[in-house]
């Protein structure tokens, strides 16, 4: 039987104790989603922490990226892990070229040199209080929100204000990205648009918790089902369709509504949480693309 691994973490695993992080509920509903559609297509799923030793991953056809939630601090070696399950013959998605690139936020540069109309962002290898000051000239803002460019989660995220500046000792202590702060993340929220195998899937709208603006569960955020309209949903194809490689097995396409329409946040490709209290078909549109990419060649129509 063709039996697909789903990549967790120490910390997203069921049998982690006090360690298990607070939005690892997360991780049940997506193995809940996904096992008995994949069975239902003769798909068998293992989940497994992805440091493991490669001879875990033995009898694997095909990994999914899953609730690897802490790859971002080991990202080198996380990749070289992905690299080395391929070379296994072991089907890795999203591949690791893709995750390479995704990985750095620094892709919003590319894609909004391909046409997507992305929030004006100041990209620096180190950031000082000066840069702040300096930031808050150039966007004219109140706000600002400094973020890692290898990151995930909102981790190690900035907020800062124009009338409370950093000192000028200050200093981020990683390449980070520097944006202007929406106020429409804390009005309206983050759209969220998943994708699967290229094809819309469904849609979400996060909202932060009150006095907060980071919308995602750990941080207290809630989300709810959003039906888009065909505009919203190209402006998230553009996106998509914008990346240079071919189309993922899975990606969600983060969006702010702001006056001038959508802007686009993040692409996540890497290992994204896909939402499937808002897409109930998720499970099965996952499972009917990997039976499809997973048959042998000769069976197929």
């Amino acid at each position: 039987m063709t039996t697909i691994g789903f990549l967790a973490c120490e910390t997203t695993l069921p049998g982690s104790g006090a360690r298990r992080r607070a939005d690892a509920f997360e991780h049940d509903l997506m193995v809940a989603a996904l096992e008995p559609a994949l069975a239902a297509r003769g798909l068998a799923m293992r989940v497994i922490d992805w440091e493991a030793p490669l001879e875990a991953f033995a009898g694997l056809d095909a990994v999914l990226l899953g609730t690897a939630w802490n790859y971002q601090d080991r990202a080198a070696v996380f990749v070289a892990k992905l690299e080395a399950l391929e070379a296994r013959g072991i089907a890795v998605h999203n591949p690791p070229g893709l995750v390479r690139w995704n990985m750095t936020k620094t892709y919003l540069r590319e894609l909004e040199e391909a046409g997507a109309a992305t929030i004006p962002t100041l990209w620096l290898d180190e950031v000082t209080g000066e840069d702040i000051r300096a930031a808050f000239a150039q966007f004219g803002c109140e706000k600002l929100v400094v973020k890692r460019q290898v990151g995930a989660g909102a981790e190690g995220q900035v907020l800062l204000t124009a009338d409370e500046p950093p000192g000028p000792d200050w200093r981020f202590g990683r390449p980070a990205m520097v944006q202007p702060f929406l106020p429409a993340i804390e009005t309206q929220g983050e759209v969220s648009f998943v994708f699967v195998a290229g094809e819309f899937s469904h849609a979400l709208t996060k909202r932060a918790a009150s006095g907060d603006y980071r919308i995602q569960s750990i941080y207290g955020g809630t989300e709810s089902r959003h039906y888009p309209a065909e505009d919203e949903v190209e402006a998230a194809r553009s996106v998509l369709a914008a990346i240079p490689f071919a189309a993922p097995l899975y990606a969600r396409i983060d969006m702010v509504r702001t006056e001038d329409g959508l802007l686009l946040m993040e692409a996540e490709l890497i290992e994204p949480y896909l939402y499937p209290e808002q897409g109930e078909r998720l499970g099965e549109h996952i499972a009917r693309a990997l039976a499809r990419m997973t048959e042998p060649e000769g069976s197929r129509a």
